[in-house]
């Protein structure tokens, strides 16, 4: 794997998270 593919996988980790996070804490939001 190169540098972009590890920053993209992170990219998108990180939204997975950010979207759990906003469904399972609304108010937070």
């Amino acid at each position: 794997m190169s540098g972009d593919d590890i920053v993209g996988l992170l990219v998108a980790l990180g939204l997975l998270v950010y979207l759990v996070a906003a469904l399972l804490f609304p108010e937070r939001f």
